[in-house]
């Protein structure tokens, strides 16, 4: 089988036993102890795809059953691969294929008014139960923040927020912008516990629902307002401008006009804080199978594409970077753990391909940061040099003490 060969000479971690349709076996085991996997391929057609297409081809088998785990699990099935990955992308055909896919990306991700709406309608337009089971109960579903003292993902989600409240810099009664406001938890937040007014935009009349009642509950309709709106057709001034997990979604041919748009939202003394995943590495393309399956019309942006379209928008000054490393591994951990727990009803809500695919999606990501290119960034931009202060001494007012994470906190935070 070409597949096994061709894993056979770039295994140098772990050890991976696969049976193919035929019932042949082969083992490849690596010289560096790691994962202990064995897996079973029931489709014949999988012997070719695996190897012409890897990216797309293991997910799909995943989902569809044709790929079964026998010792080991998912997580562990996908630690092997993501610990052997770049042995596994340096080969030609690899790197053929992904100088391919990035030459194309301006297609995948060209992402004007109306299309954005429906990718955006493919994730986030899905039944609000789904998400119940696996995020906290304000649904922040983007990177918590997890200190050496964090007990439980709600309070990681909570230092995220409180984090990013203080980069922002929010005296009571500014006006905020929310791009992407989601299920409405951070502009809630800003509101009730900053003393903020916020406009929050979304392209999913499913979250747009779920935010405008929660408002309305907690009493906070005079000071929140969430509207189905692209950020693009804003006009209206605001002193604070926040993005979380939107960036995502621009598109690389897009970029420039988001910081262009910031840039024109933004007041002469405001402050705009963004909250995205990054890739660790040079500009690329999107994982096939999380573009079509999960993600259409996604990129997650290297800084240095990111940065050049703040400097070619014009008018904004980078006041603050920080990379978040390992946060979002243990976030999706945190995600999976849950989800799995629920598996019945996700699998009652949809069928069992889908829970697979969802499976797939958590633990992928999760590897993917964890051994991979994936990071999170916060890019602070400002008109003013001196629209915030000149060191991060204000940072400590507003978040615990402790900020560096300890090994303890590492290990908690993933299991």
């Amino acid at each position: 089988m070409l597949f096994a060969r061709f894993l056979k000479d770039r295994l140098s971690v772990g050890r991976l036993v696969l049976r193919d349709a035929s019932g042949a076996t082969y083992v490849m085991e690596g010289s560096v102890p790691g994962p202990d996997v064995a897996i079973r391929l029931t489709d014949p057609k999988l012997h070719h795809r695996l190897l012409l297409h890897p990216h797309l081809a293991v997910g799909e088998a995943y989902m569809d059953g044709t790929l079964i785990i026998e010792k080991g699990d998912l997580r562990t099935f996908m630690d092997l691969l993501g610990r052997n990955l770049a042995a596994i992308e340096a080969h030609p055909l690899m790197r053929l294929r992904q100088r391919l896919s990035t030459a194309l990306r301006w297609v995948d991700q060209h992402n004007p008014v109306g299309r954005a709406q429906r990718n955006v309608a493919h994730h986030y337009d899905l039944s609000g139960a789904l998400y119940d089971l696996f995020l906290d109960d304000d649904r922040q579903y983007s990177c918590a923040y997890y200190t050496s003292d964090t007990r439980s993902l709600e309070q990681a989600q909570a230092n995220k927020k409180t984090l990013i409240a203080t980069k922002l810099l929010l005296e009571p009664g500014q006006h905020v912008l929310d791009i992407g406001c989601g299920w409405g938890g951070m502009a809630l937040t800003l509101a009730r516990d900053h003393g903020a007014r916020v406009t929050g935009v979304t392209l999913s009349k499913e979250q747009l629902a779920v935010a405008q009642r929660r408002a309305k509950e907690e009493g906070l309709s005079d000071r929140v307002t969430f509207r189905l709106q692209d950020y693009r057709d804003l006009t209206e001034p605001f002193d604070r401008i926040v993005s979380v997990g939107m960036l995502e979604h621009v598109g690389a041919g897009h970029l420039r006009e988001y910081f262009s748009k910031v840039r024109d939202l933004l007041t002469e003394d405001g402050v705009a804080l963004i909250h995205s995943i990054g890739r660790m590495e040079p500009p690329g393309s999107t994982n096939p199978w999380l573009r079509k399956y999960i993600f259409p019309g996604g990129y997650t942006p290297a800084l240095s594409e990111t940065m050049a379209a703040v400097e070619t928008a014009g008018g904004l000054y980078a006041t603050d970077v920080e990379i978040l490393r390992l946060h979002y591994a243990h976030t999706l951990a945190n995600w999976h753990a849950r989800f799995t727990e629920q598996a019945q009803k996700a699998e009652a809500l949809y069928d069992v391909r889908f829970r697979r695919m969802w499976e797939f999606y958590l633990v992928g990501c999760e590897a993917a940061f964890r051994h991979w290119n994936q990071m999170v960034f916060h890019l602070q931009l400002a008109k003013r040099q001196d629209a915030v202060p000149l060191t991060r001494d204000y940072l400590l007012d507003g978040m615990p003490k402790d900020r560096v994470r300890s090994r303890s906190g590492d290990r908690l935070a993933a299991e």
